[in-house]
């Protein structure tokens, strides 16, 4: 009986034995394994490139390396935690993270660095949201996006408590002894928190005819509604991080002054949390179609409005706040987009297999967009071939309709 109660609770919202200690658990541990692995990277890269005379270009390559890692890695990841759930993958990935960070730290040569960012790579397929959202997708089951939204919420909290605070670790230590102390402090916060918090029985998945497709995680990888989604995601999250990465530039073309574009791509990651708590509203009143393609198009016209509007700042701020408040929105639907698909039963391998292209090409987009700005004349030109690789991916996500819909 309990096995069975366990079951439903993947789909059905009576279930109330969710283990309490999850949720907030999983918000202390997001905002810092995001604040330590990801964010404190671009605070100490200045100093890492001038302590060793090692390139930007090299450092940062190894980082985006990690990210290249962690999307491949995210694929085995999925299953794991499909068939054994987070506990752990979490646990052990935070052991892992803190050790590459050691190695980051201890690195002699640029080989040893990068080799030690391939081991925080997969460190971050095993701890940043993708584990998260099947932890919670499993055990919240029918209320699952307000779990997820209270995660993503805190996730957004990442930069905005790290980001200053290695600052001040690096005003006072080497960028080496930094590394330490944040290795640390992940270690103590997120190792037991996700050994203790995590330790309540994993649900079984639904039945495959409970979850819409009886042909099994294979079948539902291979086929057309699937694979245009995926194209359609991976589209979108390289318009969408090159825009990030390309929006100070393109502003200082226009302008403004440094200070000013930095706090234009801050009021824009203010948007982004607001975007996140709207997306409940948005998924009660849409069809998953409906929204994605929505979303995707909405994406595409903020950017092409970067490139076409020429000022006030004011102007150029308030449409930042608005790309910034459709990426929370996009953020969200990813996490969703499997189950409210597919349903629940491969969530792990199916939302690892739908994100590991994106993932990929998000590391990939800073060098690509940086590359294409040259030959293209400057950033508002290469924003309007962004904004049109997001119309295509809102095209494609019009045929991504499940048999079901």
């Amino acid at each position: 009986m309990a096995h069975t109660q366990a079951g439903e609770a993947a789909t059905g919202s009576g279930y109330r034995s969710r283990p309490r200690a999850v949720l907030p658990a999983l918000c202390a541990t997001q905002i810092t394994s995001w604040g330590v692995v990801y964010y404190a990277f671009p605070v100490l890269n200045p100093t890492i490139t001038a302590g060793t005379g090692w390139s930007p270009l090299a450092t940062t390559a190894a980082f985006s390396l990690a990210l290249v890692v962690s999307g491949v890695a995210g694929i085995p990841i999925g299953r794991m935690l499909d068939a054994r759930g987070p506990r752990a993958v979490m646990t052990g990935g935070s052991v892992l993270a803190a050790v590459a960070l050691v190695a980051v730290a201890g690195a002699p040569n640029l080989y040893a660095f990068a080799a030690a960012w391939v081991l925080a790579g997969i460190s971050m397929a095993a701890t940043f949201y993708h584990p998260a959202f099947a932890a919670l997708t499993r055990w919240w089951g029918e209320d699952r996006i307000r779990a997820l939204t209270i995660v993503t919420l805190a996730g957004g909290l990442a930069s905005t408590v790290f980001a200053p605070l290695t600052a001040v670790l690096a005003e006072h230590l080497s960028w080496r002894a930094t590394y330490l102390v944040l290795a640390a402090i992940l270690a103590v916060i997120t190792i037991p928190a996700h050994a203790i918090a995590l330790k309540a029985p994993w649900p079984p998945a639904p039945s495959p005819q409970l979850a819409h497709h009886a042909g099994g995680a294979a079948a539902t990888a291979r086929s057309r509604p699937f694979l245009l989604l995926a194209a359609a995601l991976t589209l979108s999250g390289f318009a969408m991080y090159s825009v990030v990465m390309g929006l100070v530039p393109l502003l200082t073309e226009r302008g403004a002054s440094t200070t000013q574009a930095a706090w234009a791509l801050g009021l824009g990651g203010a948007g982004q949390t607001l975007g996140r708590t709207l997306y409940a509203t948005l998924a009660r009143g849409t069809t998953v179609t409906t929204r994605t393609t929505a979303l995707l198009a909405a994406g595409g016209a903020t950017t092409a409005a970067l490139a076409l509007v020429p000022g006030p700042l004011t102007a150029l701020t308030l449409i930042a706040v608005a790309a910034g408040l459709i990426r929370g929105n996009l953020t969200l639907l990813q996490a969703t987009a499997v189950t409210d698909r597919w349903g629940t039963t491969h969530y792990g391998r199916l939302s690892a297999l739908l994100g590991a292209p994106a993932t990929i090409t998000a590391a990939l987009a800073p060098f690509a967009g940086a590359a294409l700005s040259g030959p293209m004349g400057g950033y508002p030109s290469l924003f309007l071939l962004l904004s049109a690789l997001s119309a295509m991916a809102a095209l494609l996500a019009l045929g991504a309709r499940p048999a079901a819909q």
